[in-house]
């Protein structure tokens, strides 16, 4: 587990970027009209709200900056060190003191501005100072733009620092490039380091676990080491003395010893006596790795002489280990021995520190010794219940008869059927046996079984033969042929059924319901009536005789008469007459169904109102759905408030 959270250091902004965001933000969160009838003192607070507001949005970005990034004084040796070699130590204050002494400036400026703006007298000195004050911020804040950057690099490269943990148990892979350091690290643990066939593949520090001994291991891969002058080393060769410096860590040392590396012997033997001082106090293995292609027994004296003066180099000496990760032949026992090692390095540290004392006041420790034979503890009481129990049950009574061996006397497999009520605790032993009811529906099947159903059955039985002889007795030839001719009989009305339908349906046209007509009366019948009865009998006479003469016409048309003057005069008449025909015509067919003229004409009102609607709707009809809308929020809502982002 880490100690610090470098993952979690929010993005840095450019510094034009920042400076939008701020203003944008200040623009956002404050009022942004001033009206005409507002007093001086509330266009002051106006304006000096605004001020304040993007000083605070200031102090909070540059804040949560100085916050999040680590300081180089306060966290781990190893991890300050670390940042000196990969950021500048001194560049990297030097960013985040700009950040500070610029938040400083931004206040006293915010503090200078607001205390002008509370004897102002006009809202264009308000203004105008509101202005020149958020300038000036602006003008501060973009000055910053190479520390932000460098800031937002340093950010980026802590995220992808691997998450070392310095006081953890730890082993640390060191030497030349290219001996097989990220080979042993991914056969050992998890990890997938790359490797390939030339120098410094690793350039940056890598971090494999593993479980040893229950406990769980951080392994480190460093980059490869060259051998010259510490000045001279290069940034990927510093972060690899930066861990041997500071981790309390078992030390594997690699050497290459059939020198496919590139890199004689003798130069590995020579870099393992430049940074010895690196491994005091910490447990020392040296990996004789590429034993397949070159075995130790064919090294010459002088080389054999070399790997001979390492070993005493150490105070607690140097384990060597011969080791092939082509083969994975000797890495097990080298990982075993460095665990164990550092392991008792640790707890030799905690004796030596007394922090062994604080577990030992957690544990009773018994000073007097266990005694050789420990026979069981059994309390006095326990035992006499036992051995009155044992006096009083006969040892036959105690033997009892297994199933598989009464199943064997009574038959075997198959024809013993097992006991299964045996044992059954019941209020009274002699229930054991009864017949257990039948549930269905949550009812009891015996409460719906009849008693004297046998006899029901039987007398059901004795019906059914009874009708079966006199089925039997009906099946006779003479039922059969007045069957028969009952048959012939019924075919035959079918017949006539159907052929009358037929008729019927060819006669189609003359199957409606006959329509009677008047009887027509004389004329002279008409006139005789109507004379008796006191009245003027020539005009039925007359109407008669007119009716004969418009009838004359094939058509039935009237003739237009020859003259000019009675074709204008009656064309004229004829109009005004067809006009008045079909407004009688109108007011009869109003009229019909309704009370008085008076509800007429409001039938009428109503009936105008409806097609003026649908006029106006065209062809929408009552099952439209349609939902009117009136004023539009997007075009008649105005200024947002404090916590309305929802819509505009």
């Amino acid at each position: 587990m880490s100690m610090y959270k470098f993952k979690e250091i929010q993005t840095i902004p450019p510094a034009k970027q920042l400076v939008d965001i701020v203003l944008s933000k200040t623009n956002r969160k404050t009022p942004t009209v001033v009206h005409p009838g507002f007093k001086m003192t509330r266009v002051r607070n106006f304006y000096m709200r605004k001020v304040k507001f993007c000083q605070t949005t200031y102090g909070e970005k540059f804040g949560k900056i100085l916050e999040d990034f680590p300081k180089i004084d306060d966290i781990h040796p190893f991890y300050a060190d670390l940042c000196n070699v990969l950021y500048d130590r001194d560049h990297y204050k030097l960013a985040l003191g700009q950040i500070n002494a610029t938040k400083k400036i931004i206040d006293i400026i915010a503090k200078d501005y607001v205390k002008m703006m509370k004897f102002a007298d006009s809202l264009y000195k308000c203004k105008m100072l509101k202005r020149a004050a958020l300038g000036r911020m602006c003008t501060a804040v973009k000055k910053l733009g190479g520390s932000l950057s460098y800031l937002e690099e340093v950010r980026q490269h802590l995220g992808r620092l691997p998450s070392i943990n310095p006081a953890t148990r730890t082993l640390i892979l060191t030497g030349y490039p290219n001996v097989g350091k990220s080979s042993f690290m991914n056969i050992v643990t998890n990890a997938n380091v790359d490797v390939q066939p030339y120098a410094f593949t690793t350039k940056s520090l890598f971090l494999g676990h593993l479980d040893y001994n229950y406990v769980r291991w951080q392994v480190i891969d460093t980059p490869g080491i060259l051998d010259h002058p510490l000045e001279d080393r290069n940034t990927i060769e510093m972060t690899a003395i930066t861990a041997l410096a500071h981790l309390p860590a078992a030390v594997l040392f690699f050497v290459d010893v059939s020198e496919m590396c590139n890199y004689p012997l003798a130069q590995q033997v020579a870099l393992f006596h430049s940074i010895h001082p690196l491994f005091r106090n910490r447990p020392l293995l040296v990996i004789l790795n590429k034993t397949d292609l070159r075995k130790i027994s064919d090294l010459s004296p002088e080389e054999k002489a070399l790997l001979d003066s390492m070993k005493n180099v150490a105070d607690e000496g140097v384990y060597f280990f011969e080791t092939s990760c082509a083969t994975r032949e000797g890495v097990d026992a080298a990982r075993s021995k460095a665990c164990d090692l550092l392991l008792d390095k640790r707890v030799e540290q905690k004796v030596k520190q007394g922090k062994a004392e604080t577990l030992r006041n957690r544990l009773h420790i018994v000073g007097k010794p266990a005694p050789e034979s420990r026979p069981p503890c059994i309390p006095t009481a326990v035992q006499k219940a036992k051995d009155a129990d044992a006096a009083m049950a006969d040892e036959e009574e105690k033997e009892e008869m297994l199933e598989k061996q009464r199943m064997e006397e009574l038959g075997g497999a198959g024809v013993y059927s097992v006991d299964m009520w045996k044992r059954a605790q019941l209020e009274d032993s002699s229930w054991k046996y009864d017949v257990v009811p039948e549930i269905m529906d949550g009812k009891n099947i015996y409460d719906f079984v009849d008693p004297d159903i046998d006899r029901k059955l039987a007398q059901l039985e004795r019906e059914e033969e009874l009708l079966m002889k006199e089925a039997s007795l009906r099946d006779d030839d003479e039922v059969l042929k007045e069957y028969a001719k009952t048959q012939d009989v019924l075919d035959e009305l079918h017949s006539r059924i159907r052929q009358k339908r037929l008729e019927n349906k060819m006669k189609k046209s003359r199957n409606g319901a006959p329509t009677m007509r008047k009887k027509k009366l004389k004329a002279a019948d008409v006139e005789k009536t109507l004379e008796m009865q006191g009245m003027d009998g020539s005009k039925v006479r007359g109407r008669s005789a007119s009716k004969k003469a418009r009838g004359s016409s094939l058509l039935g048309k009237r003739k237009r008469d020859a003259t000019a003057g009675s074709a204008d005069g009656g064309a004229e008449v004829g109009r005004v007459g067809s006009a008045a025909r079909a407004a009688s015509a109108r007011s009869m067919s109003r009229m019909k169904g309704v009370q008085s003229e008076e509800v007429a004409q409001s039938i009428e009102k109503t009936r105008r109102k409806k097609m003026k609607f649908f006029e106006k709707q065209g062809h929408k009809g009552e099952a439209d759905r349609w939902v009117p809308d009136l004023k539009p929020k997007h075009l008649y809502s105005g200024k947002r408030g404090i916590g309305k982002t929802d819509r505009r």
